[in-house]
């Protein structure tokens, strides 16, 4: 690894704390840390084709690499890398997986790398997912002795599961393994489960590198990106080595890096409670964050804290700055109580000084961005329809179809009705007969695209009704980058950034509210996250902005922490019950969720816990008590 190129410190060389064991190195976002990765790649290949060497590279799949391999891309098309001296080994395929299947990891290599660079395709090395059984074992000994001909690996990239696998070296791998077949974990095959259309699609086998065929490069990085991730990454770096959680086996290799971004870093005790490391500059969201992590700790109010709790827990620097644990925590504590407020458009004719919203203009235009047709209601539909109540103008933007999340079955359902109604509809034919006839990963036809889509309005404006709001402020933007067809998305272009302006524009508006939530597991919230950041760097200078603020919610799958929120908004028993049925508006995702993730709970049940959980919070560090708390954290462009 050449330090300069990527800006690590040397690995093995990395913070002196009692708790980390793997150099790692925090990015504030992925795409800038896979740029600075894909160079180090770039610079390794360049330095072996000046001895004329081979440089062998270990790859992964996966969303972790994809920027990397664009990024080469660019490199080779615009800077003129060459992949000629470059031989490659995958670390896995799914078995058995015929390699032209759009999910087999054959079509992805060739698909975002080995399709647009000059590599050598006799030096393409990827498990072949099609080997008959009886030959299975004598394959996996040849794919690892070809490795060793090449004298090994000079540089592997990582992905890592969320059960703590490398490739597909699941709980269990001895450290030593070597390429060979293996049973993936379910936690595993239900990540995956939205990339095949549902976990029935995902194989339950796999042929992968093994832990010691990995642990023998010369040189490891490991990608780790997002907030889903962070859990495996602190017990990675920061736990004892085990075989259930494989990925602790790269403790002993002296050359690897996890490359993080800000999301996945989050647990780790260096970023989470920093004060335990190392003398902290105590800003205002450090103190905040402090105060709650000890409340939790010793399950004391704010009020309640005393100077012993404090000095016991590495916080005596907090309090010599402060004064008193009296005077911090009432400081804490008048924080934390001037984030609640039953006005999140503001309150009118009131002192707005320690509120979270301003009080003017008394009535104010509000869109409400919701990536899916209905991550508005099962994410803030509490605050929506308290905003219609107090009179506000609320606007809806179904930012994306949510096409691909409507099962085949629920279709076919709405096309028989069409057919029944229509018995001379040639569109319902040709519907019904696709439907029925449909096999494997087959995208989607536009017709049956559509027809699903249509499922999706229907219930959004369902639910929009039942909250009060006219039909005229519900907006379907459909934004291009979604409609595919398949769980992969393409980038975001003009098209979508446009989109996204025009509607800010016409509308203008003094608050927004969108799905901070990038814990997604299919990746559509950050991307349309993205789209309202660029319009709003686009739209910045215009003079409506400036009376514009921004407001964050999240998701079915995490909430914001405690010292993260700017405005929590309380819910009586009747508004839970209300949000309750809006979700249920959206019946093709209640039963049978095609976009689970881990969590088996349908999502009303999870929103609802979710939301009674972040009012106990707020009730165990000493606040009122309430049934329920949506919350929200400003976002400043």
């Amino acid at each position: 690894m050449i330090k300069e190129d990527i800006g690590f410190r040397e690995a093995g060389k990395f913070e002196e704390t009692r708790f980390e064991k793997i150099h790692n190195v925090i990015f504030e976002s992925s795409q800038e840390a896979s740029l600075l990765v894909a160079r180090e790649i770039a610079n390794l290949i360049q330095r072996k084709n000046e001895l004329n060497e081979p440089c062998v590279l270990g790859l992964a799949t996966g969303s972790s690499p994809i920027k990397v391999y664009e990024e080469l891309v660019r490199m080779h098309k615009e800077e003129g890398l060459s992949f000629a001296n470059v031989v490659t080994f995958n670390l896995d395929e799914y078995y058995p997986m015929d390699k032209n299947d759009i999910q087999s990891y054959y079509h992805f290599m060739h698909e975002h790398l080995f399709n647009h660079v000059n590599i050598h395709p006799e030096n393409i090395n990827i498990p072949d997912g099609q080997v008959s059984a009886e030959e299975l074992q004598q394959y996996c000994i040849d794919y690892e002795m070809k490795i060793i001909s090449y004298g090994g690996l000079d540089f592997q990239l990582l992905g890592i599961g969320r059960t703590g696998h490398i490739g597909f070296n699941e709980p269990g791998s001895h450290v030593n393994s070597g390429t060979r077949s293996i049973t993936l974990d379910h936690i595993t095959r239900v990540d995956a489960a939205s990339s095949f259309l549902g976990i029935d699609n995902v194989p339950r086998k796999a042929i992968t590198m093994g832990i010691g065929t990995v642990r023998n490069a010369k040189r490891i990085v490991l990608l780790g990106w997002g907030i889903s991730k962070a859990g495996i990454i602190k017990n990675t770096i920061e736990g004892e080595i085990s075989s259930q959680v494989p990925a602790t086996y790269l403790q002993e290799h002296n050359n690897t890096t996890f490359v993080l971004d800000t999301e996945a870093s989050s647990e780790l005790t260096r970023v989470k409670t920093p004060w335990l490391v190392k003398s902290c500059v105590w800003t205002d969201e450090l103190k905040l964050k402090a105060v709650a992590w000890l409340s939790e700790l010793t399950k004391k109010a704010f009020l309640k804290l005393t100077d012993k709790d404090y000095n016991d827990n590495g916080m005596s620097s907090l309090l010599t700055e402060e004064g008193t644990a009296y005077d911090l925590n009432i400081k804490m504590f008048n924080k934390m109580q001037q984030t609640i407020t039953g006005w999140p458009g503001g309150k009118p004719n009131a002192d707005d000084t320690y509120r979270p919203e301003r009080s003017t203009p008394e009535k104010k235009r509000i869109i409400i961005f919701s990536p899916h047709p209905d991550d508005d209601v099962i994410s803030m539909g509490g605050t929506f329809d308290r905003l219609i109540e107090q009179g506000h103008e609320v606007h809806v933007a179904y930012q994306t179809s949510g096409n691909i999340a409507v099962s085949n079955e629920e279709a076919l359902k709405f096309a028989e009705i069409s057919k029944a109604l229509n018995p001379d509809s040639r569109m319902s034919d040709k519907l019904i007969e696709f439907l029925q006839n449909r096999t494997g990963n087959e995208i989607d036809s536009l017709e049956v695209r559509k027809l699903k889509g249509l499922i999706r309005r229907s219930e959004s404006f369902g639910a929009t009704r039942y909250l009060g709001l006219p039909d005229s402020n519900v907006h379907f933007l459909d934004l291009p980058f979604y409609e595919t067809g398949t769980v992969k998305k393409n980038n975001l272009s003009d098209a979508d950034i446009d989109i996204m302006c025009d509607i800010i524009e016409r509308i203008k508006p003094h608050q927004i509210y969108a799905a901070g939530d990038l814990a997604d597991p299919h990746g559509t919230h950050k991307v349309c996250l993205d789209s309202l950041f660029e319009a709003l760097k686009r739209l910045k200078q215009e003079s409506f902005m400036n009376d514009c603020w921004v407001w964050l919610y999240r998701g079915a799958w995490h909430e914001w922490e405690s010292y993260q929120i700017d405005m929590a908004v309380p819910m009586s028993p009747d508004q839970v019950l209300k949000k309750r049925h809006a979700i249920f508006y959206h019946q093709s995702q209640k039963d049978g969720v095609m976009f689970q993730g881990d969590d088996s709970r349908e999502f009303w049940v999870r929103v609802e816990d979710r939301n009674r959980l972040t009012a106990e919070k707020y009730h165990n560090l000493g606040l009122a008590d309430y049934s329920a708390i949506e919350a929200f954290k400003r976002y400043h462009f």
